[in-house]
């Protein structure tokens, strides 16, 4: 769908339902915290926090707060040494770096896909071999709600 901020156009027809799994499972609250109380186990949960952060930051109205959130975000995961740096290239965290004090909420839309994929790519195929995953699966056929996990 156009809102979408992540996807490179020429996706092969895996991938693309790969990210509607990752996709489907990031907006279930279950979901979200088996798949961060993961990331945590791996060290990496920087990813899903960042990712929630620019989630939530393009949902912000006022200008003030824009440049507040932004701020906040570029001191928290982008900047070098910052307590949650996100492992991203040179150009992208150059070209925040550059905007930072004029925010648009699109500023970290190339930052947050390139961490989208990552997690899709990388930490989403181990989770499903996870233990995390397994209490998912488990919690779900006990609470008996309609399945909601496309791989399930």
């Amino acid at each position: 769908s156009p809102g979408r901020c992540c996807f490179h156009r020429s996706a092969p027809r895996e991938a693309m339902a790969w990210m509607d799994s990752v996709d489907t499972l990031l907006a279930n609250k279950d979901g979200l915290d088996a798949f961060r109380t993961f990331l945590k186990s791996e060290f990496s949960e920087e990813n899903i926090e960042f990712w929630l952060a620019c989630e939530d930051f393009k949902k912000t109205k006022s200008a003030a707060k824009i440049a507040s959130k932004a701020k906040k975000i570029y001191s928290e995961f982008i900047q070098t040494d910052a307590p949650k740096e996100i492992n991203i290239d040179f150009n992208t965290r150059d070209h925040i770096t550059q905007t930072i004090s004029e925010p648009t909420l699109q500023c970290f839309d190339d930052a947050q896909s390139l961490i989208y994929s990552l997690m899709a790519k990388d930490s989403f195929p181990r989770f499903l071999k996870s233990e995390a995953y397994k209490e998912l699966t488990k919690k779900q056929q006990n609470g008996n709600q309609k399945r909601w996990l496309p791989f399930l």
